[in-house]
């Protein structure tokens, strides 16, 4: 069986929206994770040490078409570009996929999610994709969330949880450490 990880940047009150602030970023406070912080190497780690667990990615229809005509090029994202990639999507065609970033398939529901965690193969990890991260994990197909926490309150956007009405989840914390600009790294089993 795969573990499925959501892996993100979040504010303190939940945001995940627009944290580079780049092209399709367009919450009013877009680049929250580089304005108005000191920036703090070993706060930035985490990204670094995923890389060894990563097997392959998952992304919503959005965040793909955000990410797939830049991370091919990207010197930061080089070592993404010939893993295996999903895209979660009843929309989008085959057509519309990017050539040169490694073998990238469409799934089309929750349940074509929920039979690849059932195959062979190592962790994939969701990158972005708020609304993805969030009916994926209302489903109970997510297993860990590494998460780093930046100090600001962004008051509204997108987030990974729900607010559905549901059974309580419980997480157990495998590794936590906090940085001196106030970022903290948070990572998270999901308890079955």
């Amino acid at each position: 069986m795969r573990d499925l990880v959501y892996t993100g940047f979040m504010s303190l009150d939940g945001v995940v929206d627009s944290p580079g602030g780049g092209p399709g970023e367009e919450h009013r406070s877009g680049g929250w994770v580089v304005k108005d912080l000191e920036f703090v190497p070993e706060a930035w780690s985490l990204k670094g040490e995923e890389l060894a667990d990563t097997t392959a990615l998952m992304f919503g229809r959005r965040s793909y078409e955000a990410f797939a005509p830049v991370w091919p090029g990207s010197e930061d994202h080089a070592d993404y570009k010939e893993l295996p990639k999903y895209v979660v999507s009843t929309t989008l065609s085959d057509d519309a996929l990017v050539d040169g970033w490694g073998p990238t398939t469409i799934l089309r529901s929750t349940e074509d999610v929920a039979a690849l965690k059932e195959g062979e193969g190592g962790a994939i990890f969701i990158h972005g994709s708020a609304e993805l991260a969030r009916r994926l994990s209302d489903a109970g197909l997510i297993d860990q969330y590494n998460l780093l926490v930046f100090p600001v309150l962004l008051g509204a956007g997108k987030s990974v949880f729900g607010r559905a009405d549901r059974d309580k989840q419980m997480l157990t914390l495998r590794e936590s450490e906090s940085y001196s600009n106030g970022i903290l790294k948070l990572v998270y089993d999901v308890r079955r």
